[in-house]
């Protein structure tokens, strides 16, 4: 069994900062055996992370449509963001990638898709994965009612720190049967267990600061 980060943004995303180094340092120190990097907005990132890592890397993307974020894991290319959440699923199904929603149900994550597409979505069988666990969620009951929609539904259940710094990498993590490929992941992803914890919400600081940061000096 391997521990699977599967929600990480680098510094390929303007809020976060973790470079190669840093990330396959804190992988080893918290003992991560696969990861999923889904920066907000690319694949750069991860497609370059991907070719230096020692150990397996699911290249990702948080992307924004026009009703919130929804993941592609298992991509091969960056999708743009602002397009319609028809319009988005449909680029990550013509890469052969996987259909996640992240952190559903935060009402307090302006990001968050709208709940009344994630309906939608679920009751036309349009998402394969829901993350039920996110470190940087603030209130258990978010937690509780992702837990609840995806027993409901069946579906593939994924957890992942959403870290944007190094210290938050590993918080929240799957713990599932190895996997060399997508249909491999999702089978072993069925069968896997939800771990870790929410961070305090002053991790939203360090990310508000970096944007900032990087709005001034690029």
């Amino acid at each position: 069994m391997i521990k699977v980060d599967l929600h990480i943004h680098t510094r390929y995303s303007m809020d976060a900062s973790t470079t190669i180094e840093e990330l396959i340092a804190r992988c080893n120190e918290v003992g991560l055996g696969a990861i999923a990097i889904t920066d907000h907005g690319t694949t750069e990132g991860a497609l370059e992370f991907k070719k230096l890592s020692p150990i397996p890397i699911i290249v990702g993307e948080e992307i924004l449509t026009d009703r919130g974020e929804i993941m592609g894991l298992f991509l091969t290319e960056t999708i743009p963001s602002g397009q319609s959440v028809e319009a988005t699923i449909k680029s990550i199904r013509n890469q052969s990638g996987l259909v996640c929603i992240p952190h559903p149900f935060d009402s307090l994550r302006g990001s968050a898709l709208d709940p009344r597409m994630t309906n939608k979505l679920v009751e036309s069988g349009q998402i394969d994965i829901l993350e039920v666990l996110n470190a940087r969620i603030v209130l258990p009951s978010f937690v509780n009612k992702a837990r609840d929609f995806a027993a409901r539904y069946g579906l593939a259940q994924s957890a992942g720190s959403d870290a944007h710094s190094p210290e938050e990498l590993g918080k929240a993590y799957v713990l599932m049967q190895p996997f060399n490929n997508r249909d491999e992941f999702l089978s072993s992803l069925k069968n896997a267990t939800i771990h870790g914890r929410c961070n305090s919400p002053l991790v939203h600081l360090n990310s508000t600061a970096q944007r900032i940061k990087r709005k001034f000096t690029g």
